[in-house]
């Protein structure tokens, strides 16, 4: 997974290269187009100058390219990346000037030229210095990493270990490590702390946020992780064994190499690289659409709950998303002020089996809070939980931390994806689903068959669901 999400990543970069290229291209001719009166530049029509745009891309892709612009491209330093560029426009430039002059081409506009070569040089340089600075500011903030937890302390785990902490690029940070020997825990090695045994992997699950498990034991170790494995199917974390001890293949399971390792990954839930991005994408811009859309209804909403009642026009909650993530999850506030501290006189009106509370008529609930949750006009401010990234427009409800602690080991799996403002029990009928198993059983579906197609038709089917107020409570 992580070796496609970089061909992912070089793929994007080398098209928003070419297509900076081409705007290059245009932004060129056209200020040679108005320049032209006044310095009689000589300028032909485009049509004349089209063929130099496809040549200058292979000319510039191949240079980039073979100086390594898009090998680790996250580690590099600034001035290497302006020098790669400048390299780059120097090489292509000459080698353009020698074509040109070999096939005798006179009717090209030198001042044309040298702007599309500059203009291009430029851009490409904003572009790198831009992402080199978001992706410096993104780690800096602890994002745009994954948590890994190694299983193993021999010395082929100390190198793999060692190997994440030096290539920042890949995006993981090590956690911590289990070992065999339960006496060791507690120890440092390599700078990361011993978090347990084998036995203690269940725990370390639960109390950590983990969204990948690589085993590297010795191969007299590897019937011994087989709970281990077990464990992170059960919850939703993937896995990894490190096979250079011997060359297996199996039915169903993806073979990776990470660092020069030979893996096995037991992958769970969606691990489609491009589907994933088109799904993030489309909560990016539906999300922000339906902000800019419903603004009146969303201002109407926030007044008629501050007139109502008093208290704040929020509700801020600190919910679990994936991978056990916290998060503050926005909702337009339904019930009276400090009806939180009321729940435990009224847990013995829950309706719902599990660690989850519902109830038809919850006293707490105001009158405007009636009408907004019949209409689920209340999840509204969850668009900006979808458009920052905590949440997504389809996947299970987010579960308060409380709930998941009281999880059984194969209800955690529901956080092996986004959770969502809708999901299959929604779409189905919403709060009519009393048991709670039931509800996961539905969540691990959508999760098993996850694809853009099923995220579309929950969507459709979701919207007649609220509007006819079907199931809400």
């Amino acid at each position: 997974m992580l070796k496609e999400y970089a061909d992912i990543f070089r793929r994007v970069l080398i098209i928003t290269d070419c297509a900076l290229m081409g705007s290059a291209f245009f932004l060129a001719y056209f200020a040679c187009r108005h320049m032209d009166r006044f310095f009689l530049s000589g300028i032909y029509f485009l049509s004349a100058y089209l063929w130099i745009l496809p040549l200058s891309m292979a000319l510039w892709g191949w240079f980039l390219y073979a100086l390594r612009m898009y090998n680790a491209f996250r580690l590099k330093k600034t001035g290497e990346i302006i020098s790669i560029i400048v390299r780059s426009a120097f090489l292509s430039f000459v080698i353009f000037s020698v074509i040109a002059y070999v096939c005798n081409i006179e009717h090209i506009s030198r001042l044309f030229v040298g702007l599309f070569f500059v203009v291009t040089l430029l851009l490409l340089i904003l572009e790198k210095v831009s992402l080199i600075l978001f992706f410096r500011r993104l780690h800096a903030r602890g994002f745009n990493f994954r948590n890994v937890l190694v299983v193993g302390t021999g010395a082929r785990a100390r190198n793999f270990v060692r190997y994440l902490d030096q290539d920042k690029e890949l995006g993981l940070k090590v956690i911590g490590l289990v070992d065999e020997d339960p006496m060791r825990t507690g120890a440092v090695i390599q700078g990361h702390e011993v978090l347990g045994d084998l036995s203690d992997i269940p725990e370390i699950l639960r109390r950590q946020v983990v969204d990948y498990a690589v085993f590297i034991v010795p191969r007299s170790s590897l019937g011994k992780i087989e709970p281990g494995l077990r464990q992170c199917e059960m919850v939703g974390v993937t896995a990894s064994v490190a096979v250079d001890l011997f060359n297996l293949k199996f039915a169903m399971i993806k073979e990776t190499d990470m660092m020069g390792i030979p893996m096995i990954t037991f992958e769970v839930g969606p691990h489609n690289i491009v589907d994933l991005l088109i799904k993030r994408l489309c909560d990016i811009v539906i999300s922000s659409a339906a902000l800019a859309l419903i603004s009146p209804l969303y201002l109407a909403v926030a007044i008629s709950i501050k007139l109502t009642s008093p208290g704040p026009v929020y509700f801020v909650q600190e919910r679990c998303g994936l991978s056990g993530r916290k998060f503050k999850l926005y909702k337009f506030r339904t019930m009276v002020q400090g009806a939180e501290s009321r729940l435990k006189d009224l847990l013995s009106h829950n309706e719902m089996s599990g660690p989850v509370f519902k109830m038809e008529n919850d006293p707490r609930i105001t009158t405007i809070g009636k009408s907004l949750r019949k209409y689920s006009l209340d999840e509204l401010p969850q668009l900006w939980n979808v458009f920052h990234g905590d949440m997504s427009l389809v996947g299970p409800r987010p579960p308060l931390p409380s709930e998941v602690q009281q999880y059984d080991p194969w209800h955690q799996r529901r956080l092996s994806i986004r959770p969502g403002i809708t999901c299959i029990w929604q779409a189905s009928g919403r709060n009519r689903i009393s048991n709670f198993d039931q509800w996961v059983t539905m969540d691990l579906e959508y999760i098993d068959h996850w694809s853009l197609w099923l995220d579309f038709k929950i969507l459709f089917k979701t919207l007649p669901a609220v509007l006819s107020a079907s199931g809400a409570k």
